[in-house]
């Protein structure tokens, strides 16, 4: 994340070349797919365990409204 701050920071700078701006995009666009990807796995893995009323422990899917 911190290198998609600094890629977003020199291309809003708007001072850079064409070359090193596109060199710049292609890392930032294969860091939002990484990162994409590991929240994706995240989001699979991440499950809430709670005990229902009989003690019993049971998995709930993940809410990322709650």
């Amino acid at each position: 994340m911190a290198r998609l701050e600094e890629i977003t920071k020199h291309l809003e700078r708007g001072d850079v070349p064409l070359e090193e701006s596109l060199r710049y995009f292609e890392e930032g666009t294969a860091l939002v797919r990484l990162c994409q990807n590991l929240l994706d796995k995240a989001e699979q893995v991440v499950r809430i365990l709670s005990q229902n009323a009989d003690g019993e422990t049971v998995l709930l899917p993940f809410d990322a409204d709650a």
